[in-house]
């Protein structure tokens, strides 16, 4: 129980921290057709969860509870990009080539055709 309230904490800390960066990230590329924002949170969530992880599995620095709140939580409210990256890293670095590069496929293909059966759903509405 207790885990889920520092994952929900963390989570409403990073979600609170995406929609303020984004927002000013925005205010610098007014008009911009290009989401700058989602690349930048994306990749700063990527860079985030591979340093804490390998803090996290090199040096032993966090509880199983601490790297809870930290890369499910803050990180995963961040951007679940930064969960994909690095479910992704974890593969090739085991030598598993094909499982990653399935991963990467279905992740993009299917979210994409996700995204166009949802928004084909709401116009049925």
């Amino acid at each position: 129980m207790l885990k889920g309230v520092w994952v929900g904490l963390g989570g409403f800390l990073g979600a609170s921290a995406r929609y303020y960066l984004g927002g000013w990230l925005n205010d610098l590329s007014p008009g911009s057709l290009f989401p700058y924002e989602t690349l930048v949170i994306n990749v700063s969530g990527c860079l985030g969860i591979g340093l804490l992880a390998g803090l996290a599995e090199l040096r032993g620095l966090f509880s199983p509870e601490l790297r809870l709140f930290l890369m499910v939580g803050i990180l995963g409210g961040f951007t679940t990009f930064s969960t994909f990256g690095y479910e992704t890293f974890q593969l090739m670095r085991d030598g598993e080539v094909m499982a990653a590069s399935l991963n990467v496929v279905l992740q993009v293909v299917l979210g994409l055709a996700g995204v166009w059966a949802g928004y084909a759903l709401a116009r049925l509405a």
